[in-house]
């Protein structure tokens, strides 16, 4: 789960549609950046479902009672989270090796630096499902996948960017991660940056320094509203269930 907290609210957007807005966004790329026209379909249905993990476990978001507020994407514990990282990859593999092979990549970066003994077990059992789909796809290309892997860190970044901030936040008062800009992998060599400078510019519209889109691009974000009296009145799950979705839309400039 995505989430933002308020002074009397949490905004919750699950990431399974956080994953959604990212293959929306890279649905917009200019083909030129796919490089393999064959590997396209591929590629988008990786970057699109690369939160699949997800897409069940966020109806019913969890508590952390340790922090007294729920768990986000970004304190979730490791051990349940490779369970899900896996199951995850596993459905994506069903439908499209190449993808899988991108998120389960995606996935092992993640936690490839962590120490815990369940993060080291999915990194290897990841690695080893790597091997075995390259063996799979005719034509494999090292350099190409990696333009292909940077592309899903990008539009996981970007899509992100739009999640993690509220609308229209000024530059000092943006997540953390995007102070500095969007990171942009060194894979991405046609971008000639490490970073891409990123703003709001209004409550609807955020500009981009490097704009690998034809024409500005239109989104909406699935979100919920919980309201803290209602999580102490009665609880998470149920204050979640009850909340009702809203449509907040932006423009990329």
């Amino acid at each position: 789960m995505i989430v933002r907290e308020r002074e009397d609210s949490y905004v919750m957007i699950e990431q399974d549609h956080h994953a959604q807005i990212s293959g929306q966004l890279a649905a917009n790329l200019k083909d030129t950046y796919f490089l393999d026209e064959a590997l396209k379909h591929s590629v988008l249905y990786a970057i699109a479902n690369h939160d699949y993990a997800w897409k069940m476990i966020d109806k019913q978001p969890f508590w952390n009672d340790k922090k007294g507020k729920p768990y986000s994407f970004t304190d979730f514990p490791v051990p349940p989270k490779t369970v899900f990282y896996k199951h995850g990859v596993d459905e994506v593999e069903k439908h499209d090796w190449y993808a899988a092979l991108l998120c389960s990549s995606h996935y092992a970066r993640f936690l490839i630096n962590e120490a815990e003994e369940e993060s080291q077990l999915f990194v290897e059992e990841e690695r080893q499902r790597q091997e075995r789909l390259i063996q799979y796809i005719d034509r494999y290309d090292e350099h190409i996948f990696n333009v292909h892997s940077g592309l899903l860190q990008l539009f996981d970044s970007l899509s992100l960017y739009l999640c993690l901030n509220e609308p229209g936040a000024s530059k000092e008062d943006e997540h953390p991660f995007f102070k500095d800009g969007l990171p942009v992998s060194e894979s991405l060599t046609f971008f000639h940056t490490k970073k891409i400078d990123i703003h709001w510019k209004d409550n609807q519209a955020i500009e981009m320094g490097v704009f690998p889109f034809s024409s500005s691009v239109d989104l909406t974000i699935q979100q919920k509203t919980v309201p803290k009296r209602a999580v102490a009145a009665h609880g998470l799950i149920q204050s979640y269930q009850q909340a009702e979705y809203e449509s907040v839309s932006f423009r990329l400039l």
